[in-house]
């Protein structure tokens, strides 16, 4: 990128995209800056910077949760699913899970579980990573295609290096507690680096029991884990080149899910990653590849009455994953910078549930949900962005994704079997079908950026985005109650039953985002982004049967969908003195609807009106915050899923660190009043119905204590 782009243009995240506009200085609260040439990032950084990450341009320290989702909840337009304790679900303008294209350090990692209990970001420890960034609605070409609600992008640091002629052992160590389920967590990492070489272990652990609800309320069973992970990262850093490699292993023993009929008993991943990224006269070019493989079981928990060779339900998956990403970026004069890309994933997938000693329903043979699957997307892009005037800039993208499905012939349980009829018939019908699927998607963005006064920016833009059906979506065959009953990654207790006539999504989004800032002194600043997406051939689903527990077996279908929303949030420093340190006041507000065009329902798992406000004071070496939250009662729900309607509440969170020399104590309080409330993203509670015979919503966390300790040296 030319000296004049990289002066005058600063990246940041604004309102619902990640865009590039002319501040001439960054607010206090946020670190906006563009990535700096190699020869300067490549330096050590200080171990004050070690305890922070940059979340959607937003400099700010890690928090107490062991998931990495979590680091983006205050993002706009930004929630979560509800899952496991470290595998909750990102949602972007009310669109999840797949229709989210989610990157770990480069990688789109598919979920490998037919609950996806195993989604990307559970992959990496919050404290690993050195930035968070989600993109919501109208995204650029090259944040990827195959989606429409959005882009989430997770990077490890960056490795470290020594000045000339100089050795570095540099590295930190954390250590964290939460109350409410007896919560702990440990990680640390460690670098040894000269100028050219630079080798860095990090590893970690996290661990919970089931959580209280609030008000005094009962354990809320099936929500305790167990994860650790580790990584070795090598660096070689010559002149404008970065080389980074890094392995990894992920081993997670159990982890409950609340709102699912099964757990996950083991998942263990290794992974390979390599980067390079280099400046070069006509530009920039970076390359990464990547392999990683998933051997994940499920089976059910003691709080789900546990397992034993005759005893649960044994559920076996198996997933590899790999592909490269190629991206050059070539300035054209000083106003024109032109973007090439091409990536490509393969995703291999085997799903089969071993026969359960003496059980009728569930042998003698092994039952194969997905034999040799495979998911192949070739895609590549071309981006132009201009500055046409120092106040008027674009931007306008095109990308091409060639998708490739197939899998190989099916088995029930049992072909002869009464029980397994249904399952038996549908196996016969399913192997019988050709099941090789290709689709050609086409994708557009195009952004218009106009600073018209130093006080405000308008932005405007509209994006053509387009997403396949998963494997499961398509490939789910089973028609049995108990079969389809253990397809599906929406906590709703509904039976799954997936459609090889399914067609893409395309999804048509239009917004508008409106930025008034303090030029002077960047004492404030205020977003508001509305938004409306129209969505032709939404993957939704209609009902093909009941279940014995009241609930209904759906398949999924392609209707037309729309959504629309509002994004807002709001900056204001309220004191800044040596004598009462600086005062910050911190707000964001988030409203979306969506509707089934056809069958006219709310779409499924929309977040009602929500938004945080929050004061933030720094003195020296204190820090403290006050946070409320807000959300309203949820009203809208998919009737077709039997999503539970959820009540209102307001929750207080207090908090504040210290810092001595190289330590830096971190409490806090979540939920302080212990307000009994249920999460409207969080569905049912499944784990507490099988306890207790009662089916209502998951309850939310209650009153917790947390500590963190962090050490670097």
């Amino acid at each position: 990128m030319t000296d004049y782009v990289r002066s005058s243009w600063i990246g940041v995240v604004a309102c619902g995209w990640t865009v590039v506009f002319g501040l001439a200085v960054a607010p206090a609260w946020a670190d906006t800056a563009m990535s700096a040439p190699l020869s300067q990032s490549a330096s050590p950084s200080s171990a004050q910077a070690e305890e922070f990450i940059t979340v959607n341009g937003i400099r700010r320290q890690t928090g107490h949760s062991a998931d990495t989702v979590a680091l983006l909840s205050h993002a706009m337009g930004f929630s979560s699913y509800s899952a496991g304790g470290v595998s909750a679900l990102p949602v972007l303008n009310g669109m999840a899970d797949d229709r989210v294209a989610t990157f770990v350090d480069g990688m789109r990692i598919a979920s490998a579980c037919p609950n996806h209990m195993n989604p990307a970001m559970s992959y990496i420890d919050p404290d690993s990573v050195a930035s968070a960034v989600a993109t919501a609605g109208i995204t650029s070409v090259s944040d990827g295609g195959d989606s429409t609600g959005g882009t989430v992008s997770v990077e490890r640091r960056d490795p470290q290096f020594a000045k000339a002629g100089k050795i570095l052992v540099t590295g930190r160590m954390r250590g964290d507690y939460r109350s409410n389920g007896g919560g702990s967590g440990a990680s640390g990492s460690v670098t040894v680096a000269n100028d050219l070489l630079s080798l860095r272990y990090t590893g970690s652990y996290n661990h919970a029991s089931d959580y209280h609800a609030g008000g005094d309320g009962p354990r809320v069973r099936s929500t305790s884990y167990l994860s650790f992970n580790h990584a070795v990262t090598l660096g070689v850093h010559k002149d404008n080149h970065l080389l980074t490699l890094t392995v990894g292993q992920q081993d997670i023993p159990y982890e409950g899910f609340p709102n699912q009929y099964m757990d996950m008993t083991n998942n263990r991943s290794t992974f390979v990653n390599g980067k390079y990224k280099g400046d070069f006269d006509w530009g920039t070019l970076e390359a990464r590849g990547f392999w990683q493989r998933v051997d994940h079981v499920m089976d059910m928990l003691s709080d789900k009455g546990g397992h034993t060779a005759s005893t649960g339900m044994p559920m076996n998956t198996d997933a590899r994953t790999a592909g490269y990403a190629i991206k050059a970026t070539i300035p054209l004069g000083l106003k024109h910078v032109l973007g090439l890309g091409s990536s490509f994933d393969h995703n291999g997938l085997n799903d089969w549930w071993p026969p359960l000693v003496g059980s009728m329903m569930m042998g003698p043979n092994t039952y194969h949900n997905i034999n040799d699957g495979h998911r192949d997307r070739l895609g590549h892009y071309i981006e132009w962005k201009a500055q046409w005037l120092p106040r008027l800039s674009t931007e306008l993208g095109m990308r091409s994704d060639l998708v490739m499905m197939n899998t190989g012939p099916v088995a029930p349980y049992s072909w002869t079997g009464m029980m397994g009829m249904a399952d038996a018939m549908a196996a016969r019908r399913f192997n019988a079908s050709a099941r090789g699927r290709t689709d050609n998607n086409f994708d557009v963005t195009a952004l218009v950026r106009w600073h018209p006064l130093d006080s405000l920016m308008i932005e405007g833009g509209y994006a053509r985005k387009t997403r396949s059906p998963n494997l499961y979506e398509r490939y789910a065959w089973g028609r049995g109650a108990m079969a389809s009953s253990m397809i599906g990654w929406f906590g709703d207790g509904n039976g799954y039953v997936g459609n090889l006539n399914l067609t893409p999504e395309i999804a048509n989004t239009a917004s508008m985002t409106l930025t008034w800032h303090d030029p002077r002194d960047q004492a404030w600043l205020v977003k508001i982004q509305p938004y409306y997406t129209y969505t032709h051939n939404y993957i939704n689903v209609m009902r093909i049967g009941a279940l014995s527990n009241g609930l209904s077996q759906l398949q999924f279908v392609n209707h037309n969908a729309q959504s629309y929303g509002i994004n807002g949030m709001a900056f204001a420093r309220l004191w800044r003195s040596d004598a009462f340190g600086t005062g910050e006041m911190r707000a964001n507000l988030n409203w979306v609807r969506g509707e089934d065009l056809v069958t006219h329902s709310g779409l499924y798992h929309q977040m009602p009106t929500n938004g945080t406000i929050a004061l933030h004071e720094t003195y020296g070496a204190w820090t403290g915050r006050v946070e409320v939250t807000l959300v309203k009662a949820k009203d809208t729900v998919d009737w077709l899923r039997h999503e539970p309607r959820t009540p209102g509440y307001a929750l207080l969170g207090l908090g504040g660190s210290y810092r001595w020399r190289n330590l830096t104590l971190d409490a806090s309080i979540d939920n302080v009043l212990d307000q009994k409330y249920y999460l409207p993203l969080g569905g049912l509670s499944l784990g507490d119905y099988r306890a207790t015979g009662v089916l209502g919503p998951l309850p939310g966390l209650g009153r917790s204590y947390n500590l963190s300790l962090t050490a670097t040296f």
